[in-house]
């Protein structure tokens, strides 16, 4: 059996301190999307069509939530417990980002200044992303 599993098993090991190696993850998915929904918010501001301006809501609301995710997926998957303890804002950084993200911020509001204040939360976490990239 241990000379059968040398010769099926894996010829190489790999390691890394995410899920898979690093190329995957990048903070620059959920600026793409919270690009979008500045840009919504001010083309809703421009127009008084209300249909419009409904097909207008109901796509700042659905990028909203893909910020949401891309989000939660550097949160949750790429930042690991030695990140924490180095940047002990990031925590309270990703909270207030995704709920900038949220009904309470962008997504429950036409106000393209929502939509900046998201960009900001998610600009810092790409700051603190790459400072992580270089050290790893």
């Amino acid at each position: 059996m241990r000379l059968l599993s040398r010769i099926l098993g894996p010829a190489i090991e790999a390691t890394a301190h995410c899920d898979l190696p690093c190329g995957v993850y990048d903070p620059a998915q959920a600026r793409i999307e919270a690009e979008s929904v500045k840009a919504i918010q001010e083309k809703y501001q421009a127009n008084d069509d209300p249909v419009f301006r409904q097909r207008a809501i109901e796509i700042k609301e659905q990028r909203c939530e893909l910020v949401k995710h891309h989000l939660w997926v550097l949160w949750t998957d790429y930042f690991k417990p030695p990140h924490f303890e180095s940047y002990s804002n990031l925590h309270e950084l990703f909270n207030k980002a995704t709920k900038a993200a949220g009904a309470s911020g962008a997504k429950g509001s036409t106000d393209p200044k929502t939509g900046q204040e998201l960009l900001d939360l998610i600009k810092e976490i790409d700051t603190i992303f790459w400072e992580t990239k270089k050290a790893s």
